[in-house]
């Protein structure tokens, strides 16, 4: 029976349509709804990794409008079907399924891509073709730094990426922060600055972003970043703490902020005054607010409204925050230099994109993270027990079973003694494989995730289910003992897709393959044609 048997009420979209909407820049969200891990092995170019299993956590912060054009996509398994009869629950009004899946894609023409954050990824690698951007290998970078030569290396990634693994003696400089910082760390022009990743992306992006700016010092990317550093046999440190400098002097900032701001309006950035955001709020646009700042900036103080979106990070995993492509977004920080950067890259990736002018200190009024709504889970009281209530049943080895619905690295490393690992969009999958039992408990970190698998599992089961309030987290500040280890996996871990270049045990084919594949991005994006991207 097909889809529009089963369900009339769901339109099936076609690959026509979707194209049709992405060349037109209409709105758009195409959703692949399965786990990281299947999803990077094959999915068209724009479609934005929204797995169900979280879906309602998701939801209402990165589809903030109702009417969104909404297509939901898996590859048979039929969590497309699923996943767009709980958004048509949450008020979505327009919800289809795409014909076919990623197969279906497949065979009406459509190109499929590998690996995550593939947008970016080829972005920068049209850059680097358009721009030349100039790079070193890791030979020659360590071969200057053997020497003593008078160079800084600047790590464009995430802090914790950095802390993982980076070339020694690099100094961790998130990409959008490189413009407004890099004076501090190199103020003689005759030094020389290196920007690196783990593989090539940020490395080129930051680069490029320090080229556009006219800094006057030689900047080159380290070819294939920490991945070429390894291949070419050469040491890693771990663990570093070293960050860019808080401090800037007033002439270096003025100056970062000329450069930038010039940046932007050659790609075309737009700006909007503070009090005119709500303008930007028309029907039928989708609009996302973000504050490009440091977190923990972020947390001190911003503005009312604005989610926590680092720069750099928001360009590599555009996305992943917007997945509505064809949405405005808008940009906000204190410093006038890392919102038009960011908002540089954005628009050459054909975002309508607008800078907010006028942020002062006394805008910055919110503290904290920003509250994500999330939807009513109609878990009702009796359903709900305590931490005590938990480890009462399991003491009395009365057949209770948990049933952990945490991502899989956070139930290896930390669950209730005995929990099974279940993911929830392979629940039914799972509930082959239960345990006898006379009553099911679930949880997961926080039990945010955990209560939308109430009724998943209920119907699935005669067994009574509870939900542990709190979850794990309640369970450990009651002071009860936690176990570790893959020892109850009931699901594939496959909710997360291991980077090739992640960790310090990779196999070097795996890692040549990554850039091997980088390498063909710009020969897919001219296949795929839908992309819009152009490079200033």
């Amino acid at each position: 029976m097909t889809i529009a048997q089963q369900h009339p009420s769901i339109p099936v979209v076609s690959y026509p349509e979707v194209r049709a909407a992405l060349l037109a820049r209409e709105e758009i969200a195409l959703l692949d709804v399965r786990e990281e891990a299947p999803h990077a092995e094959s999915h068209p170019l724009f479609a934005a990794n929204f797995p169900f299993s979280h879906l309602e956590l998701n939801a209402y912060t990165r589809l903030p409008r109702r009417d969104t054009r909404i297509v939901t996509l898996d590859d048979g398994e039929g969590l497309a079907v699923r996943a767009a009869l709980r958004l048509r629950a949450l008020g979505y009004t327009q919800v289809g399924v795409f014909a076919g899946g990623v197969r279906g894609w497949r065979e009406a023409g459509g190109e499929l891509f590998q690996d995550v954050n593939v947008p970016s990824k080829a972005f920068g690698e049209l850059v680097e073709a358009k721009r030349h951007t100039p790079s070193l290998s890791a030979q020659e970078v360590k071969a200057l730094l053997d020497a003593k030569q008078d160079v800084v290396v600047v790590d464009a990634r995430r802090f914790d990426e950095y802390q993982n693994m980076n070339i020694p003696g690099s100094v961790s400089v998130p990409g959008a922060e490189l413009v407004l910082r890099v004076r501090a760390l190199a103020p003689d022009p005759a030094t020389r600055v290196i920007v690196n990743c783990a593989g090539r992306t940020r490395s080129i992006i930051g680069t490029q972003s320090l080229v556009n700016a006219g800094i006057p010092n030689q900047v080159h990317a380290l070819r294939n970043g920490t991945i070429g550093w390894t291949l070419a046999g050469q040491q890693l440190e771990h663990g570093q703490q070293r960050r860019f400098p808080d401090a800037l002097g007033t002439a270096q900032k003025e100056e970062a902020r000329r450069q930038a701001r010039s940046v932007a309006d050659r790609a075309g950035v737009r700006r909007v005054a503070l009090e005119r955001i709500g303008e930007l709020e028309q029907p039928g646009r989708t609009l996302y607010r973000f504050d490009v700042r440091t977190p923990e900036e972020y947390r001190a103080g911003h503005l009312p409204g604005f989610f926590s979106a680092p720069g750099g990070q928001l360009v590599q995993e555009t996305e992943m925050n917007a997945p509505v492509r064809g949405a405005r977004i808008v940009l906000a920080d204190d410093d006038g230099v890392r919102a038009d950067m960011t908002a540089s890259w954005l628009a050459q990736m054909a975002w309508d994109v607008y800078v907010v002018d006028g942020v002062e200190d006394a805008h910055l009024s919110v503290k904290g993270d920003a509250p994500r709504p999330v939807p009513d889970a109609a878990v009702s009281p009796q359903q709900r027990i305590s931490a005590q209530q938990l480890k009462a049943w399991l003491d009395a080895g009365n057949d209770t079973v948990v049933l952990d619905f945490a991502l899989s690295a956070r139930h290896v490393a930390r669950h209730v003694p005995g929990a099974w690992f279940v993911l929830r969009s392979q629940i039914e999958q799972a509930a082959r494989k239960f345990p006898s039992a006379s009553r099911f408990v679930v949880t997961c970190g926080s039990s945010l995730l955990a209560q939308f698998a109430v009724a998943d599992l209920q119907a699935l089961v005669a067994q009574p289910v509870y939900l542990l309030e709190g979850g794990n987290t309640a369970w450990e500040a009651a002071g009860y003992p936690v176990a570790g280890g893959e020892e109850h996996l009931l699901s594939p871990r496959i909710d997360r897709y291991r980077r090739p270049y992640e960790g310090t045990g990779n196999a070097a084919s795996a890692m040549q393959a990554y850039l091997d594949w980088e390498f063909g991005l710009v020969e897919q994006l001219g296949r795929d044609g839908t992309h819009g991207f152009f490079v200033i």
